[in-house]
């Protein structure tokens, strides 16, 4: 919790101190015109790579085989989505990683530490 209660203070803080040195640097509507495309591009982006990943799933449930990792690249491609609609260029670059395989393949093994991390501490009933 208070890692995330950090990021919450930290990240818009360093997005916004970026931002207005970006501005600055390259002038107000050049950074805008970069905001805004950063975010039709990753809205694009986004939705053809959900659309890869739900037929990724599909293909794996017709072929009778658990979707585990399909579903975590689903899952980084709506967490990447989200990150590049959201105006800041760190949040941009982290959302970029995760829409494509090949940068995805650095966060899973992080990813997959913290659910089982998160499984062995805690107690799961099923009824």
């Amino acid at each position: 919790m208070k890692w995330l209660f950090l990021a919450l203070i930290l990240v818009p803080t360093l997005e916004l101190a970026l931002l207005i040195w970006a501005g600055g640097k390259i002038g107000f509507f050049v950074t805008l015109a970069i905001i805004l495309g950063t975010g039709l591009l990753g809205a694009y982006l986004a939705k053809k790579q959900g659309l890869k990943a739900i037929r990724d799933i599909q293909e794996s449930f017709s072929r009778l085989q658990p979707p585990g990792d399909h579903l975590m690249n689903a899952a980084f491609v709506l967490v990447g989505g989200v990150l590049l609609l959201t105006p800041g260029f760190i949040s941009d670059a982290i959302g970029l990683t995760l829409l494509f395989k090949p940068t995805q393949l650095l966060y899973k093994p992080l990813v997959y530490k913290l659910i089982q991390k998160n499984m062995k501490n805690t107690r799961v009933i099923v009824r």
